[in-house]
């Protein structure tokens, strides 16, 4: 079978191309699955350029969306032709957070999706929603989850509720269509008046290019009348932090989900203190979560928005296209 595997020290340009041995029928308990489609985050970039350790050789992409080829002895939630989708934390299936590293993860401690087989445990995978392209269906695995657990499972949202999500990468944009869905009101920053238009046609309530308006936390307070937003999906990390604090109620919660700006940094506990707010944070989320998305997902009609898609020996070029920063939603692989 093809795969792409990424040998040390990492780098777009050592990408590789190979012919891996076929994994062969499943085992009991197991599934076959024929992939079509993976979608990239910052997560698998770091696995790539090799900012995040890696075995030599590993196939890279944590999501993985395809067919069913066969089922072992004992798989009664699958059959051959179902469509299914990866899930990030195999290990983790329900519960509490059981899991603090990516030792288990696809394409970081084990190996990915960048690859046309796998045969795997059964519950390492969900179904796919009903009607998706394999393309969209790889969405879910990572920026999907992570949105649908910062805004739903951790944060409880409701109806009338108010969201401040940071940029337009896929896990915002996703968290923009999942807090709309939900009857909330949402604001979005960008650093592209263009991007936030499109943002707007999505229906984003406020927007603000936090490139001409620095104090952009004080903007979306103000436009919630000065109270501020009930919940913040933020994706940047040290840099946006106290701009998130600022933009969140008094007793609202952040979801910290990114490290787009850096992995540590100096964080105002004396400013969130006084503002009694959460601050959580968070990886993706459990099969449990996954199923539970899927369902919400087929419910309210909501559909991933897609960049653009490479085939999958193009795999450098869409992570290029990624480090540009031009995108609006996901990037996919498909193969």
């Amino acid at each position: 079978m093809k795969a792409i595997i990424v040998p040390k020290p990492g780098g777009l340009d050592r990408l590789t191309l190979v012919e891996r041995p076929d994994p062969g029928a499943p085992g009991a308990g197991q599934i076959r699955v024929r992939l079509h489609a993976s979608s990239l985050n910052f997560h698998d970039y770091g696995v790539v350029a090799g900012r995040v350790p890696a075995d030599d050789g590993r196939i890279p992409m944590a999501d993985g969306a395809g067919v069913v080829e066969a089922v072992g002895a004992g798989v009664t939630d699958f059959a051959a032709g179902d469509a299914v989708v990866s899930c990030f934390f195999p290990q983790w299936r329900d519960g509490e957070p059981a899991v603090a590293d990516f030792l288990g993860t696809p394409g970081d401690g084990i190996d990915g999706y960048a690859r046309e087989y796998a045969v795997t445990d059964a519950a390492w995978f969900t179904k796919a929603p009903a009607g998706w392209s394999h393309e969209e269906a790889s969405t879910i695995t990572t920026a999907g989850l992570t949105a649908w657990r910062a805004l739903i499972v951790n944060g409880g949202l409701k109806a009338g509720d108010s969201v401040l999500v940071l940029g337009t990468g896929g896990v915002s944009i996703y968290a923009l269509q999942i807090a709309k869905a939900m009857g909330a009101r949402v604001a979005v920053t960008s650093s592209s008046d263009e991007k936030l238009e499109r943002a707007r046609a999505l229906g984003a309530d406020f927007t603000v290019n936090y490139r001409t308006t620095p104090e952009w936390g004080a903007a979306v307070a103000e436009w919630t009348g000065g109270v501020g937003v009930d919940h913040v999906v933020e994706v940047g990390g040290p840099a946006t932090l106290t701009q998130s604090i600022t933009a969140c109620r008094i007793g609202g919660h952040i979801a910290l989900i990114g490290v787009l700006t850096g992995f540590g940094g100096e964080v105002p506990t004396a400013f969130m203190m006084l503002k009694q707010q959460r601050l959580q944070g968070l990886v993706v989320g459990s099969r449990r979560h996954q199923l539970d998305f899927v369902r919400a997902l087929e419910a309210t009609g909501i559909r991933p928005v897609i960049d653009a898609r490479f085939p999958l020996e193009r795999i450098a070029d869409a992570f290029r296209h990624e480090e540009a920063g031009k995108h609006f939603g996901k990037i996919c692989l498909t193969f």
